[in-house]
């Protein structure tokens, strides 16, 4: 498998490491266990930790900065979102809906830079991200109704109690793997493209194509965010 520069700097410097999370999950241990999702998701959580630690020392009330700006911004159309989807007390959602849109958007953008790939055309990542919504929204559900979530999978009445729980339990076993086909299906295919023609041309065409790759970025995350917010939305809602 091609090697990324980061993931050989891994694999040359760091392999101990990378063989003791290996035993971890009682995998056996590699020549060379780093994989280029793996460095990429670290480099991605890095350079978000780094972000954010810059913009908290830059934080102010009467004099904010662009980032500031930025990410107020971000926050504030999040929060709207949220509110439309999940109700009035959505307020404590909204970091992690904050934190799945930022990842997802920083993993998504990074392979834009010459020398790096986009975690998430890799279905591990992406399948990560839907697995990490699929456990908040259920632990959500059942921290706001008890033993009341159940009843989402009973139906309207019930009457169609049997026929309903085996279909409410396919469709939210689905919902991760539609997540994770959908984000890494359409950065796959977008990053492939974007290989494609930066091999046949240097300039006009490959600026084309990195702006409609920007463009899928931006759009996958919001749309994994707002299913994000549906579901849990779903999950929390105390009308059955």
């Amino acid at each position: 498998m091609h090697e990324i520069w980061i993931t050989k700097l891994f694999n040359d410097y760091l392999a101990g490491a990378g063989n003791a999370a290996l035993a971890l999950v009682g995998q056996p241990a590699q020549s060379r266990p780093w994989a280029n999702y793996i460095t990429m998701e670290l480099l991605v959580v890095v350079l978000m930790m780094a972000l954010f630690a810059l913009i908290r020392t830059q934080l102010s009330a009467d004099n904010p900065g662009k980032l500031q700006h930025c990410f107020e911004l971000i926050y504030e159309f999040l929060r709207g979102q949220a509110e439309d989807f999940v109700g009035a007390h959505s307020g404590k959602y909204v970091p992690y809906f904050g934190t799945i849109f930022l990842f997802v958007l920083f993993a998504n953008l990074i392979g834009i830079i010459p020398g790096l790939e986009s975690p998430t055309m890799f279905p591990y990542v992406t399948a990560g991200c839907a697995l990490a919504t699929f456990g908040y929204y259920n632990a959500m559900g059942v921290s706001a109704l008890g033993l009341g979530y159940l009843k989402h999978f009973v139906g309207p009445s019930w009457a169609l109690a049997i026929l309903m729980i085996p279909i409410e339990i396919v469709s939210n076993l689905a919902r991760p793997l539609s997540l994770t086909v959908r984000l890494y299906a359409n950065m796959f295919a977008g990053e492939q493209v974007t290989t494609v023609f930066l091999g046949l041309t240097k300039f006009v065409v490959p600026v084309v194509f990195m702006g409609l790759h920007v463009f899928v970025a931006l759009l996958q995350a919001y749309i994994f965010a707002l299913l994000t917010m549906v579901y849990v939305g779903g999950a929390v809602s105390h009308e059955h």
